[in-house]
């Protein structure tokens, strides 16, 4: 790898390369939609984006560069969460939002490309980390919200239980192919719920 390539997720450009940057990896998204991880092609994906070979090669060097750099964006760009006053009601709101995103005919297939390629490149590891990882901040306070409210228990932790809410939606998308609808989101929220109530993402249990 050249010196002057640029490791995805560790800037955000201005101007022209924002611009080529943006294309490029809607470009990326819709490629792995139609045709999946095996179908990414560096070549397809700069003729997709009307930018030169040349650019895409020295800029993400791979098709795992372009994966990283997609979820890198994403993470920039994620909703903010919902504030809805109640732990049910922000973590149905969490739910269905992880559900819809599962669901899209084009963010499903990106997902399950991003965790497939984590599994065996260090790069879109550490952004698909990154990534959850500002989901589950900006969910976070809503469980501590429920503590100070004396909703859950002292000393639950946050980011557990936001994790559990996820947990059966990406076993879904990955596994058994069960539909992502609102039953399931709902489905989700009030076991992690009912198991917060408990104890069981208490610290120190």
């Amino acid at each position: 790898m050249g010196s002057d390539v640029v490791e995805p997720g560790t800037v955000r450009p201005g101007g022209r390369t924002a611009r080529v940057r943006a294309s490029v990896l809607q470009a990326t998204g819709d490629a792995i939609a139609e045709h999946g991880l095996i179908g990414l092609d560096l070549a397809d994906v700069a003729a997709r984006a009307e930018v030169g070979k040349t650019t895409v090669y020295r800029r993400w060097s791979s098709t795992y560069g372009l994966i990283a750099d997609l979820i890198a964006s994403m993470a920039e760009d994620s909703s903010p969460r919902t504030d809805t006053g109640s732990l049910e009601g922000d973590l149905k709101a969490n739910a269905r939002l992880v559900a819809t995103t599962l669901a899209d005919p084009r963010q499903g297939p990106v997902f399950k490309a991003v965790i497939a390629a984590a599994t065996c490149d260090d790069r879109t590891a550490e952004a698909l980390r990154r990534f959850y990882d500002v989901r589950i901040a900006e969910w976070a306070p809503c469980v501590t919200q429920a503590v100070a409210r004396g909703d859950l228990p002292a000393g639950t932790d946050a980011r557990e239980v936001i994790a559990a809410v996820s947990a059966p939606l990406y076993y879904r998308l990955l596994a058994s192919g069960a539909p992502l609808d609102e039953a399931a989101a709902d489905r989700a929220a009030e076991a992690a719920i009912v198991a917060a109530r408990a104890g069981v993402y208490a610290r120190g249990r």
